[in-house]
């Protein structure tokens, strides 16, 4: 991949308009966005249309948000669906149900702009420029909802783009390049990783591992990473497994591998799910190189309990039994239409096919533990031979698989769902 990307740079460098190829001409790169977008529909070689294509994507880079939606704007009308050769098309294929004909359709309902997308993402470090337009179009969406289709175009792009056979998984350790660890800190949305030290003492020592996707043709930049604390029993709160000094797990004695910070790195990907691959292809490779590991499990965060529970109980000063109880009830009775369940880390790890585990109270008093639950955190438990069964089962039902524990817990409680 990097040498066929030293190739098309090598191009991209070159005097182009001194003819490199037979005395051909590549004609003027515009400086009026206009002329160059028209330069890179028009155009039909391969290499001239690469040349357009990253002299435009430049462009569009370099304007400012209001005249990026001018130019999303006047994209959408020129570069439309035509209604009268869709209208056309679709009536052949009813006529006659041919291949041909299908493929008329299918070329007459797509915007012409979504090919504008396909040529852009061909140039040198195109696909990483996308998923940065994409992240300013999901802000400017919000006042903006005439451009919202091209962040629900791009999604779609990238779905096939991101494809997770094409993603690999590479571990991230102390050993790793300075460029990549600096993004680690600035990716890390779960538990803020405040100094070098601090995140040395989360990749370092023998007992923790983390590991990231990366996509072939951005390699500088992580998609998603997952740190991991190898334990000898599920711990009960945050401080026990990132606290600098500590006292470090005998391999011999490792039984429990703990998911314990999830962390997508790249807003223009929301909507992708990259993390139900991520933890399953870590836990396959976890139990490969240590094979004592026997339980899988996540310290999870609660990020949507004390807005829920602000709806529901004026007096915040519960005691600890009736904060377990309204616990129970937000993670195991949805309110939502889709019935899934109301918290989000919740719905992506019973989505996984995980087990709602425990609840653990004054697991994280950090300031932002505080605010977003009360302190509280959560273990789901991956059982590796059931995660499927589990992921059918929750999708069909949409009910919450819950431990023995829980269960139990939810009987002393008296709390019935």
């Amino acid at each position: 991949m990097s040498f066929f990307q030293n190739i098309i740079s090598s191009i991209m460098r070159s005097p182009l308009k001194k003819g490199l190829f037979g005395g051909e001409e590549f004609g003027v790169l515009h400086k009026d966005i206009d002329k160059a977008l028209e330069a890179v529909m028009s155009t039909s070689g391969e290499v001239s249309s690469l040349v357009y294509a990253e002299h435009l994507l430049n462009l569009i880079e370099a304007l400012n948000d209001q005249d990026l939606i001018t130019f999303l704007q006047k994209l959408s009308t020129k570069y439309d669906i035509d209604p009268g050769a869709l209208s056309k098309a679709t009536v052949g294929y009813s006529k006659e149900k041919t291949q041909t004909n299908l493929e008329k359709v299918t070329k007459a309902s797509e915007p012409l702009w979504v090919e504008l997308f396909r040529r852009l993402n061909t140039t040198q470090d195109g696909t990483v420029k996308l998923v940065r337009l994409r992240e300013r179009i999901r802000v400017l969406v919000r006042d903006n909802p005439e451009i919202a289709f091209f962040n629900s175009s791009l999604l779609s792009l990238f779905k096939g783009w991101f494809n997770p056979s094409f993603l690999v998984l590479e571990k991230i350790d102390w050993s790793t390049p300075a460029n990549i660890l600096e993004k680690i800190i600035e990716y890390e949305a779960v538990h803020e990783i405040n100094s070098w030290d601090d995140l040395r003492a989360r990749l370092a020592p023998d007992d923790r591992r983390c590991f990231a996707f990366f996509h072939p043709l951005i390699p500088d930049e992580p998609l998603i990473f997952v740190e991991v604390a190898l334990c000898t029993n599920t711990p009960e709160s945050i401080n026990e497994v990132i606290k600098i000094d500590r006292e470090i797990v005998n391999y011999k004695d490792i039984n429990t591998a703990v998911f314990y910070s999830i962390s997508n790195c790249q807003d223009g990907l929301s909507g992708i799910s990259f993390g139900n691959f991520l933890i399953k292809q870590v836990a396959h490779k976890l139990k490969q190189e240590v094979d004592t590991i026997e339980k899988f499990v996540t310290l999870s965060p609660v990020p949507g309990f004390v807005r829920w529970l602000e709806s529901k109980v004026k007096d915040q000063n519960i005691d600890d039994d009736s904060l377990t109880a309204e616990a129970l009830l937000y993670l195991t009775v949805s309110e939502r239409e889709d019935k899934l369940p109301n918290d989000p880390v919740a719905r992506f790890h019973l989505g996984n096919g995980a087990i709602l585990e425990k609840i653990n109270l004054n697991a994280d008093l950090s300031k932002k533990g505080i605010l977003q639950s009360k302190g509280m955190m959560v273990n789901y438990l991956y059982n590796l031979e059931l995660l499927e069964k589990n992921h059918e089962l929750f999708f069909k039902t949409k009910i919450v698989q819950q431990s023995d524990e829980i269960k139990s817990l939810k009987k002393k409680l008296q709390i019935h769902t």
